[in-house]
């Protein structure tokens, strides 16, 4: 086959999306002897298969090209497009050298030109990565007028994404969905660019998943199953399908199902050498592997994760609380509710804060971050947001020997996780509405709630969930507490002091110190505090 065969052949399988059969075509002439309208494609389609040393070189000479016939524009978008290669394989110096250059070069263009639209792109990451959220937007806006003007799809698209993402951190979530929703308008439309592409559906995924919008997710991740399976020789975005997958997985309890996604994102995205993306992988495996009780393996994923520079929280945090690590544990959702600014982020970690402080015994820091996560979960309107807000409402409503009051905020959630297909999130909401009913002296109907909480639970192999509700099965008597050390206990653990709770009960001081003592001997503890995160991590209070 001559060179002008490859070429034609390689055009067409550029044209039919079929990038790897480009790729060869494309790149089997020397690249001295293509056109820039061929080295663009074989650049594109280099960086679709995952071959970063091809797309570079490709699009350095097509730069190369446009310089040597004085073509500035072309050239500066020549280093934009390497700009975004580069930074998006870890090689952000490069990278930013590269936009330096094209930065230059558009110095030197006087009017209006859609070059400097794609320019303020890159500038506008560099702000958020700075801080300077306000800037950031603005450049947002102006990529995307940019855009407009010119008729750009992928302009438009990529402004519209970054001010979605903008406008849900300073916590208009809708407002931001819109505009994320008007990206992917673009997108649907055809007229946007693989690459561009590709990274809308995953942006449009990731802030899906960081408000817990459930369904909006499992919609989206769908769609880009459909996108990238269309592309068979795709590679830079099948990673992040499968992390969305098993995270989609792990919601409906197919935890096994979610592993093996995870395995397949983990070579993915170590394969184009993303060690950044790999960190998110091994946070969500340490989140199955926690729920599964698989304690060893969890503190793995998540060093794992902290040492691919993800965060390993809230996640660890709840492992450590499963451990026994109750001040460990509430130290970090306070310092994680100082630390985080805007109402994405704290969502993220509200649910978690209120769970700790509970066993930690601050009842009143738990009520709190309750209430913000319902503030925050009205403003967003997402149904599993809301649910955590019910389900944390109904939990500091027991923490306070308050069933009655706990009850309608635990079947709302329970009602709502069962609508979602959060199957360990309802069997847990179950498992809470049987405490509140044998808080109330109705224990055939708390057996009932925590008989089926506890089949869900042996269901998707949640071992020490189950564990837990067959303790209160056993009638919520661990190691041997009596029924009047139970009620002591659950006191203690609702902060009351000895002479309220020798009031309440009707009991001399003297025998609730005794009762106390017995409790810290057969419990293992040795102060009030831990008997409250005893009582609260055995479901008792």
């Amino acid at each position: 086959m001559d060179i002008v065969d490859e070429l034609i052949q390689g055009r067409e399988a550029f044209h039919r999306h079929e990038w790897l059969a480009a790729r060869d075509r494309l790149s089997a002439p020397d690249l001295t002897t293509l056109e820039p309208a061929d080295l663009h494609a074989l650049a594109t389609s280099a960086y679709l298969v995952g071959d970063m040393e091809t797309c570079v070189q490709a699009w350095q000479r097509s730069f190369q090209l446009h310089s040597d016939a004085g073509d500035h524009l072309a050239a500066a978008r020549d280093a934009l497009w390497l700009t975004l290669a580069l930074v998006n394989s870890n090689n952000e110096a490069a990278g930013r050298g590269w936009q330096a250059t094209a930065a230059r070069l558009l110095d030197a263009e006087p009017g209006d030109v859609a070059e400097r639209g794609f320019l303020q792109v890159h500038q506008m990451f560099q702000a958020v990565f700075s801080g300077h959220f306000e800037e950031a937007f603005e450049l947002a806006v102006s990529a995307a007028e940019s855009g407009r003007r010119h008729r750009l799809p992928d302009l438009v698209a990529v402004g519209l994404m970054c001010q979605g993402r903008l406008t849900m951190y300073s916590g208009r979530v809708p407002e931001g969905l819109a505009l994320l929703d008007e990206a992917m308008a673009q997108v649907a439309a055809g007229g946007v660019s693989p690459i561009i592409a590709g990274m809308a559906y995953c942006t449009m995924i990731d802030a899906c998943q960081e408000i817990d919008d459930y369904r909006r997710m499992a919609d989206w991740t769908r769609m880009l199953s459909h996108w990238c399976e269309k592309q068979p020789d795709l590679v830079p975005y099948t990673g992040q399908c499968s992390v969305h997958r098993a995270q989609i997985m792990r919601v409906n309890g197919a935890w096994s199902d979610a592993l093996e996604e995870l395995e397949l994102a983990q070579a993915r995205y170590e394969g184009l050498g993303l060690g950044d993306a790999v960190g998110e992988v091994f946070y969500q495996r340490g989140e199955v592997l926690r729920l599964q009780g698989e304690v060893e393996a969890a503190t793995a994923a998540y060093e794992g994760a902290a040492g691919h520079g993800h965060d390993p929280q809230p996640g660890l945090t709840l492992l450590w609380l499963s451990q026994g690590r109750v001040e460990a544990a509430v130290a970090v959702v306070r310092r994680l509710l100082d630390e985080l600014p805007d109402p994405v982020h704290r969502s993220r970690v509200l649910p978690a804060s209120v769970e700790v402080l509970i066993a930690g015994g601050d009842i009143d820091g738990a009520a709190a971050a309750a209430e913000e996560l319902e503030r925050v979960a009205s403003g967003f309107g997402t149904a599993a947001l809301s649910a955590s807000a019910e389900y944390a409402k109904g939990s500091v409503s027991l923490a306070r020997s308050e069933p009655g009051a706990a009850l309608p905020h635990l079947r709302l959630a329970w009602r709502s996780w069962l609508d979602l297909g959060a199957r360990y999130q309802a069997a847990w909401a179950r498992a809470r509405i049987g405490q509140a009913f044998r808080a109330m002296g109705d224990e055939d109907s708390a057996k009932a709630e925590l008989v089926v909480a506890g089949r869900t639970f042996e269901e998707i192999g949640a071992a020490p969930a189950r564990a837990e509700v067959e303790r209160l099965l056993g009638g919520g008597r661990p190691d041997g507490l009596t029924p009047r050390e139970l009620e002591v206990l659950r006191l203690v653990a609702a902060g009351r002091t000895n002479p309220q709770i020798a009031a309440e009960l009707f009991l001399s001081e003297k025998t609730v110190a005794r009762h106390l003592s017995n409790i810290f001997g057969k419990t293992n503890v040795t102060s009030r505090t831990a008997a409250a995160a005893y009582a609260f991590q055995h479901q008792l209070a």
